[in-house]
This record gives structure tokens, sequence and C-alpha cells, in this order.
């Protein structure tokens, strides 16, 4: 058989395979048609922009700007592959600017979808429309003269079932679109964006001048006081931004947000600088958590990299983690720290508030009657710890001795004989012999796994009771966070935290577990956001549960800085020796240092060392 014989193996696609294909890359969900229609948007010099989503943008994404418009010459010629009027010859990939470049965004989403365009310029006295199917256009028709261009997408994937079917639930892809006009508003604080979903009002970002202003508006002010300033320049890059006061650190990762000129990207090798930029200021087990916004000169910049422009190359890697490491550790050293440290003085001087013994009572008129005997100075000079002695004194006296509530019991001195509390080191460490060792213990921790036991017990037996709180306390989050916890409200249920929504994306605590006490309703919701996030990765119930619980026994613990009484000292020592003496929290930090008593006798040289 001759080779002329054989039939070809290779063949061209057809047009529309290729769209397909090319629209695979482009658009993997409803949040990547919102991102390439919001850059559009910006890239025509929209200040109003308006994004309308229904069912999670499955049903219907709409995009409205008033920017600069399409005339109707351009407008069958938007929907082309590769036409675009960012760029006029390979040289002017070198000097990119453009959220867009490529001329793939809109071909790739009318070929998966359908599409409706009205737009008209500046100069038009008449607006054009066009409507596309599956790629396919019909003939332009007019429209009203309404400066800027409105597109809708419809029925997204309508042509592509498998690609539908992956597709997460309506709640979490809302997220996703959430998240994406979230970074569109922390890159562009001068531009006015509003989100709605299924007619409600989720995001309104009124244009501000600052970036800080911005922050403010995405992230709340639980973020921005607990963030010290970030800036720095060298040749050719820039950098400037907030990020983490490493006293705030948590073991959340989020926001970990970069912008590089206005674009949000993951770049390995800024990360890495932050983290040593960090170094040892960092807790174990917290990361650190930051919006930044580096600049760089378009020359030293490769956009082109990635289909979605998730990534940029950077021509001099070595200067940029030099730049971003030296502006981190500026920021520790220097002033930025010192801003934080006026934040940081006030929550000292709030835990110096809560520094008082007073006995827990079963209502709220009798707590409110309570006399408050606060403890004076932290760890001050010799007056201010005469002061101290003489209030622990008579809180002792009056058998005021319970330092958090408790099911609404009073701490009591311990009955067992050998366990004897010596005192306290810097209001942290407690010491105390218990049985033949000498036991120093980090009060929080040890607390903190007394709690998570009792907490642990309680949801085997599936009865966690809840205590309300007095007053509800509203927490302010993101649409994305929003959708998160009401979507677990069932499941937090169950382990006693009772929430509710309050607004369109606020929601309300009314309840705790039965024996935390007073708890910063902020930061424990924070937390539950963290631990919420990884509950679908998880295998197992248990593994579920058990990081929720550890959050909420971290938040109802005595804290570190509390000055306690030594029946107080006592009991805890007590309550936690009855819980096995167990050596770390359940975050992993340690609860205590243990000296027996042949190590006290070779460090004083009583016995030989063997």
């Amino acid at each position: 058989m001759s080779a002329a014989s054989c039939s070809a193996q290779i063949l061209v696609l057809p047009n529309d395979v290729i769209s397909r294909i090319a629209a695979g890359e482009v658009v993997e969900r409803p949040a990547a048609v919102v991102k390439e229609l919001l850059e559009n948007s910006l890239d025509a010099g929209g200040l109003h922009i308006t994004i309308d989503v229904k069912d999670g943008g499955l049903t219907l994404i709409r995009v409205t700007d008033d920017g600069a418009g399409i005339s109707r010459a351009d407008l069958p010629l938007a929907f082309e592959r590769h036409a675009t009027s960012k760029l006029r010859s390979d040289r002017d990939l070198a000097s990119v600017m453009t959220m867009g470049f490529r001329g793939e965004a809109l071909p790739s989403i009318a070929s998966i979808s359908h599409v409706v365009v009205t737009t008209a310029t500046r100069q038009d006295t008449v607006g054009a429309q066009l409507t596309l199917v599956a790629g396919a256009g019909g003939p332009i028709t007019d429209a009203a003269a309404v400066p800027g261009t409105r597109i809708e997408v419809s029925n997204l994937f309508f042509n592509q079932p498998a690609r539908k079917k992956f597709l997460k639930t309506t709640i979490t892809e809302f997220s996703h679109i959430s998240h994406v006009v979230q970074m569109a508003g922390l890159a562009w604080p001068s531009v006015h964006f509003r989100l709605t979903h299924n007619g409600q009002e989720i995001l309104n970002y009124p244009a501000v001048t600052s970036d800080r202003d911005r922050i403010l508006q995405v992230y709340r002010p639980a973020f921005l006081d607990r963030t010290v300033e970030v800036r720095g320049r060298a040749a050719g890059l820039s950098i400037r931004g907030v990020m983490v006061d490493p006293v705030h650190a948590r073991g959340s990762k989020t926001p970990q947000e970069l912008f590089v000129n206005r674009r949000p990207i993951r770049n390995a090798t800024v990360f890495h600088a932050v983290m040593e930029g960090y170094g040892s200021f960092l807790p174990k087990g917290a990361h650190p958590t930051f919006v930044l916004f580096l600049e760089s000169e378009p020359d030293r910049l490769d956009v082109n990299v990635h289909p979605t422009k998730k990534e940029v190359r950077f021509a001099e890697t070595e200067s940029l983690h030099s730049l971003v490491r030296q502006a981190v550790r500026q920021a520790l050293d220097g002033t930025g720290r010192q801003a934080a440290a006026g934040l940081t003085s006030a929550g000292l001087s709030q835990q110096t508030q809560e520094r008082s013994f007073t006995a827990p009572l079963q209502t709220a008129s009798s707590r409110a009657a309570q006399p408050d005997a606060s403890i004076a100075g932290l760890m001050g000079a010799a007056s201010g710890q005469a002061r101290e002695a003489a209030s622990l004194s008579g809180v002792i006296e009056g058998k005021q001795l319970a330092f958090v509530q408790e099911a609404g019991a009073v701490y009591q001195p311990a009955e067992k004989p050998d366990i004897v509390p010596f005192g306290q080191i810097l209001r942290t460490y407690l010491v105390a012999q218990v049985g033949e060792e000498l036991q120093v213990i980090d009060q929080h921790t040890a607390h903190e796994r007394v709690l998570f036991q009792r907490l642990w017990r309680g949801w085997q037996r599936r009865a966690i009771p809840s205590q309300p709180l007095l007053i509800p306390e509203p927490i302010e989050l993101s649409a994305a966070q929003s959708a998160l916890l009401l979507k677990r409200l069932d499941d937090l249920e169950k382990l006693g935290i009772l929430i509710e929504p309050f607004g369109a994306t606020a929601v309300a605590i009314r309840g705790v577990p039965v024996g935390l006490g007073k708890v910063d309703a902020a930061g424990l919701v924070q937390d539950l956001l963290d631990d919420l996030t990884e509950w679908d990765s998880l295998p197992s119930l248990e593994m579920k549960v058990q990081p929720v619980l550890a959050s909420l026994a971290c938040h109802g613990a005595v804290r570190a800085g509390r000055a306690l009484a030594l029946p107080e000292i006592q009991q805890l020592v007590q309550d936690w020796v009855e819980e096995g003496l167990i050596m770390t929290c359940p975050h992993g930090r340690r609860t205590a240092f243990r000296l027996s008593t042949d190590e006290l006798a070779k460090l004083f040289g009583r016995v030989g060392w063997t």
C-alpha cells in the first residue's frame, strides 16, 4: 500500500470546537466571566460598574459600566478571536498596562452562552445592540444612546453540559463571584462597584480616595485595625499596603492578596519574601495576612504567561524578593509597628478592665448588680504591685474567685491536698506543686485544654447546651464569608453556637456553649470561618468538629496577662490534672513544663548525674 493511499490522521479542528477549547482555558466557572467583563469595563474607563447575577451566574451575568463604549463598526469585531484594541504589534507585549489584551475573553464567553451587548460611545446619538448565541451573531440593531456598555451573559455552558456538571452549588459559585468583585474593588478604589444577586444588593463599594479606605470597605475594621503599613521602593519597583501585626496573626491564610500593576496574582517569590520579612516575629502555626500593591515598570514584567492572567513573571526576582523582605521587616521594626502599638495598648486596656474577679451568677440582673473588683496595673512599679496585692486580698476575702463563667458555678478552692499553688509569673504562667513534681503551667493553654475536653465530651454525647447572650452581637462579614457561615448554621447550632442572619451580609451571635463566659464575638466568628473553609476537604465528622471546638475553647479560656488569686490557680490546676495533665492545648501548644523530684535534686547537686 502506498503512502499516498493512507487516510490522513491529522485534521484541522472546526472553528466551533476551537472556540470551545479556548473557552475552557479562559472560562472555568461563572466567576471567570465576571472577571473578564470587569476587566473590559475597567479598561474602558468605567467609573461606575454594576454586576447583576442570578443563580450564581448560571442564569444571568450582567455587567454595566459608564466607560468609553464600543462603536457600531467595532461591535462585531469585538467577538472575533484575537481581535483587540489594546495591541498593535508584538512589541506592545513588553509594555502591557491594560487588564486585558489577548482578545480571547469575549469570543470565548460568547461561544458557550447567550450574549446580548448594548453599547454607545459618548459621540453616538444612537446606540447599538448585538445578540450572539454560541458565538454566532445576528444583525446589529438600534438601542438607547447611553454612554457605556452593558453585557448580558445568560444560559452559561448551555452547550457544554460536562463543564456545567462539575460546577459547585449556587452559594459556592456566587462566593467566587463576590471574591472577584472584591479583588477588583481593592485594585481600583476610585471606581464604584455594586454587586447584586437575585435582585438583592450584596456589595456596594463607593469610590474612595485611598487604598486604605477601600480595604476598610472590603475587610472591615476587624482586619484593618490589626495591621501595620508596608511601604518600600527600589529601581523600577515599589510596594505599599498593609499586613497583620504579628501579635494578631492567626492560623488563617485569608486574606493574602497581592496586586501587581492592579492585577490580582499569585507569586511564590513575593510570598517567600513576606515570610522571611516576618521571620521570628511570626508565632508558630500562625500565617501572615496582607493586602499588598506592587507597582513595576512594564518592561520588567511579563504578564503573558497564563491564559487567565493569574500569574506574571518578573525579570529581576532577586531585586523583588529583597524589596518585599526589607519593606516587611521595616514595617515590623519601625513606625508601622508603633502605629499598631496604639491598637495593642487599647486591647491591653480592655484586657485590664476584664481582669476583675466577680462571681458569675445565673441572671443578667444579678450580673449587672455585681461590683467590679479591678486589678490595677500591668506588671508595673512597686506601688502598682502593692495595689494589686491589696485588690487580690480583698477578692479572696470576698470569695469572688471565678475568672470565667463556667456553667454558672464559682471556682471553689481545690480539695485535693497534693496540689499546692505558689503563684504566677508575669501573669501568664502558674507555678504549683502537683504531687511530687513542680509544674510551670501556661494558664491560657491549660484552661483551653480543660474547656476543649469538656466540649468534646459534650459533643460525643450530642449534648452541648447553649447559653444565650444578653445582647446579641452583630458582626459585619464579606458576602463570601456570610454565605459560608449561613450554610453551616445547623451544624454550628449542634455545637452550641447560635447565629442568625443580620442584614445582607452581617450575622448576629445569639448564644455560645455554656461555660465559655464572655468571648470576643468578632474574633470567634473569624476563627470559625477559617475552620469551616476546610470542612469540605475533611474525611470525617470528628475531623471537622475538632477545630471548631478548639476555637471555642481558645476564645473561652482565661487570657495571658490576667492576674489570678491562689484559690483560682489551685482550681485551674486541679481541673487540668483531672483531665489527665495533657501537655498540649488543642492547637498543639505546650501547656506545662514539669520538673520531677529527681530532676530538682540533680539541678541543685543533691544527687549525682547518672
